[in-house]
């Protein structure tokens, strides 16, 4: 890790207007200058299927695959659907949980982030991604599960408009760096 962390940010939303995308927007507007944060949307990455992972991959799953083994940490933000996260979403984590035992998700710090509309914020589709996230070996950072209800008030244009909103959020992203400080210690000193 550099003095500036590098996180990657992932929407769970393919949809042009995805809260989740705007959610990922806002926050590398205010993390800005002090953690660089990439936004990758899942849209050029197929369904997982097993024929199709061998030593060469679709290239949106080699991508996919990239850009989580080059980040520090990643910071999965999806929205609910049936109680659940987007398939688009689980689809990334399957990617990225193979090969077994040396996915790119293997030991990589991970924060989840969930909103809707509504005002449950997605909180049902935490329990399964984070366990996914858990089967898949990533380490799913301890923090008070972040779920933006009522989220189209709350970002607009790219920024925050909701001042808590902001402040719960980049909590959960300082627990997330935190982690990774950690991780670089301890492989530092081990």
């Amino acid at each position: 890790m550099t003095d500036r962390p590098k996180l990657l940010g992932i929407s769970g939303s393919l949809r042009s207007g995805s809260y989740s995308t705007a959610l990922l927007e806002a926050l590398k507007a205010a993390l800005a200058p002090s953690i660089e944060l990439t936004v990758l949307t899942l849209n050029d990455v197929p369904l997982y299927n097993e024929d199709e992972d061998g030593a060469t991959q679709p290239e949106g799953a080699a991508s996919l695959r990239a850009k989580i083994a080059a980040a520090d940490g990643v910071i999965f933000v999806s929205p609910e659907y049936n109680y659940g996260p987007s398939g688009a979403m689980k689809n990334a984590v399957d990617w990225g949980s193979r090969p077994y035992a040396k996915g790119s998700l293997l030991g990589k710090p991970v924060l989840v982030v969930t909103s809707s509309p509504g005002s449950t914020g997605g909180i049902r589709a935490q329990a399964s991604l984070r366990e996914s996230l858990s089967a898949a070996g990533a380490r799913v950072v301890a923090y008070p599960h972040l779920a933006v209800p009522g989220v189209a008030d709350k970002v607009k244009d790219g920024a925050f408009t909701d001042e808590k909103t902001q402040k719960f959020l980049t909590g959960g992203i300082n627990a997330l760096v935190k982690e990774i400080e950690l991780l670089a210690a301890h492989a530092k000193a081990g």
